[in-house]
């Protein structure tokens, strides 16, 4: 007697292997591509000297309102604030009444307001998040 399990057609062993290697198809992983890497290129940031009228319409003591004190002391390309008992930040003028820091994390816009006698100051405080504080601020004394 012959063993009945040998003797299959041959149209019935393509779809046998077509069910085999459906099974093997869905137990291996799906392909992976290894993650982009980016590289973010700045242009160097295009300074501006200031006014000596500026510089003296800029310097003074601000009263910011979440209740720090900035002193600011220009000089002929930059300006120093120092706020509160901080070490002084250098910011490079980029425009009219317009500052930012080396990094891109702070800036201050002068001049503000009706008298133009206001400052607003933007910064992040952690560089990894969003997150962005905007402080505005009053001329205090010259």
């Amino acid at each position: 007697m012959r063993p009945l399990s040998l003797l299959l057609p041959a149209s019935s062993l393509v779809p046998l292997a077509l069910l085999a290697s459906g099974a093997l198809a869905q137990t291996q992983p799906y392909p992976q591509t290894a993650p982009l890497s980016t590289v973010q290129v700045t242009a160097p940031m295009k300074t501006s000297w200031i006014d000596p009228v500026q510089a003296r319409e800029l310097a003074g003591s601000y009263a910011m309102s979440n209740g720090w004190h900035m002193k600011v002391r220009p000089a002929s390309r930059h300006i120093d604030a120092a706020i509160d008992d901080q070490q002084p930040m250098r910011l490079v003028s980029v425009g009219d009444d317009r500052f930012v820091s080396a990094d891109g994390n702070v800036t201050m816009e002068f001049n503000r307001g009706e008298a133009g006698d206001e400052m607003l100051m933007s910064y992040r405080p952690d560089p990894r998040l969003a997150q962005v504080v905007v402080i505005s601020s009053r001329l205090a004394q010259r």
